[in-house]
């Protein structure tokens, strides 16, 4: 099975989508004339909307369940990997993802805004809902809820859930070894492991709502903190900062590791990490109440930057600066030492897509504080990413139960998530990674397709963002009109408009 999960994602992380992923990033940079530079000023002010209702979440509570996708594994044990097998110059490619990924953001947000429909209660959206509602291909939507579903609900969780279970045994050792049907676990990840499916449940039993007041808390916390870590392992190596700089940049196109390594390696672990054209991000941006769909894509562009340019650069000045990592070929076998090993600073047999280069580069600073702190960031990180893998399920499974209308789909994917969550615990990090990466690629496929198809087609986000620019610049209360636009199928915007006007009377 793993030999197939590998031949596998081969194929769907072939170099066709590598570009195709950077080619659009490029693509909407342009169109937008780079609003993710022109706008940071207004990104910054909308993410602080606190506009919450009964019905939706605020801006800042949508950007808090958007990072809890964006800022997990990846960023510790992602960028990690992409130096292992990819070299410093990794970083750079990453970088580049994260900046032309902002615009991709952008596009995909909005549309989630735009689309997004009302149920049971609450604001639902997602690219299987503009799929259907802009190019009224429901057959598209069906492909992406089931992939969507596939990929957060089966293949994600196990990724994050692994590198916990690695962080818990990193810190408090294996503990005594228990036999179970996954084979021999240490005591100390099966405490760990049912002290997550405890919390797990009570949260995502509680809905969007309780998912929202939990990671607008503990996302921009635990990150502020391993920041903060960060800049003061730059500060003690403050005379090292242009040689590291000047290592990734040149390292990006003379790769240690080959220069398609690099780039395979950091594109495929940005858009891991950033989400930008994965097709995640637009389900928590269409449950934020806003006054008009561009407002929501501009802050999740701004999550892009605080998870790449900010978390993964943190983590990346730290392994680098400290000298904790290696750089290996992916056929390295660090057991037996078969393979190739490109450089190395450390033990070979050290996992490389594993958080170790990162809890040693802070062990190595602030001793068995930065092991522990590295622990809970993980945690905290991988947890909360989590929250938002069973969000996107849910919100795909609901698409998918309009057909059937009950409520037997969405308990089962519950425990799905819980038991995919135990097996990634206790698992090989290797094979689960493989797992996590096809669940990215496949969503990453048809999303960006499916936009760019939006776009040839009928260029919603464009005129939404030219309505936006316009509206800022008469100074007047901003409002949405998507018939005046030329916008077709935005009924829920249709609806609000027309109700202001009955009340405006």
């Amino acid at each position: 099975m793993e030999g197939f999960i590998s031949a596998l994602n081969s194929i769907v992380w072939s170099p066709a989508l590598i570009y195709l992923c950077l080619g659009a990033g490029l693509f909407y940079s342009i169109l937008t004339r780079f609003a993710q530079v022109r706008h940071f000023k207004e990104m910054c002010k909308l993410m602080l909307n606190n506009n919450e209702s009964d019905k939706g979440i605020s801006s800042f509570q949508a950007l808090a369940v958007s990072l809890s996708g964006r800022v997990g594994v990846g960023n510790i044990a992602g960028v990690a990997a992409a130096i292992g097998f990819g070299g410093p110059g990794a970083v750079f490619w990453m970088w580049i993802v994260a900046f032309l990924g902002a615009s991709t953001a952008y596009v995909e947000s909005t549309l989630g805004q735009l689309y997004k429909v009302e149920e049971n209660g609450q604001y639902r959206g997602g690219p299987a809902y503009y799929f259907e509602r802009c190019l009224g291909w429901r057959w598209l939507g069906i492909l992406f809820a089931i992939s969507a579903i596939i990929g957060c609900g089966i293949f994600l969780p196990g990724v994050q859930a692994n590198a916990v279970g690695n962080a818990i045994t990193q810190v408090f050792g294996e503990g005594t070894a228990v036999v179970t049907s996954f084979g021999e676990v240490g005591s100390h990840k099966l405490i760990g492991l049912a002290f997550i499916l405890i919390i797990l449940a009570f949260i995502i039993f509680g809905g969007i709502k309780r998912i929202a007041n939990f990671t607008q808390i503990v996302v921009p916390f635990m990150a502020l903190g391993y920041i903060i870590l960060a800049l003061i392992v730059v500060f003690l190596n403050l005379d090292r900062v242009p040689a590291i700089f000047g290592l990734i940049l040149s390292d990006a196109f003379t790769a240690q590791a080959g220069f398609g390594a690099a780039i395979g390696w950091g594109v495929k672990r940005g858009i891991y990490s950033n989400e930008a054209g994965q097709g995640t991000g637009p389900h928590a941006a269409a449950a934020a109440e806003v006054d008009h769909p561009a407002q929501q894509g501009l802050v999740q562009a701004f999550s892009v930057y605080v998870d790449t340019l900010f978390v993964c650069t943190a983590t990346a000045l730290m392994i680098l600066m400290t000298g904790q990592y290696n750089v290996q070929t992916e056929d390295f076998n660090a057991a037996t030492g078969a393979g190739t090993m490109i450089m190395q600073n450390i033990d070979a047999s050290t996992v490389v897509a594993s958080p170790a280069f990162t809890q040693m580069a802070l062990h190595s600073v602030f001793g068995q504080f930065g092991q522990v702190f590295a622990g809970l960031a993980i945690f905290f990180f991988a947890f909360t990413t989590i929250l938002a893998y069973y969000y996107i399920t849910e919100t795909n499974v609901a698409y998918l139960n309009r057909l059937f209308n009950n409520k037997l789909p969405n308990l089962v994917f519950k425990l799905i998530l819980m038991f995919m969550v135990a097996y990634g615990t206790v698992n090989s990090a290797g094979y689960i990674w493989n797992i996590g990466d096809l669940g990215v690629g496949i969503m990453a496929w048809v999303n960006v397709v499916g936009i760019l198809v939006i776009f040839f087609m009928y260029k919603p986000t464009m005129r939404c963002l030219r309505d936006y620019e316009e509206q800022k610049k008469t100074g007047g209360p901003v409002t949405f009109d998507p018939v005046k636009l030329g916008i077709k199928n935005a009924t829920f915007w249709e609806k609000r408009l027309e109700q202001q006007q009955k009340d405006q009377k």
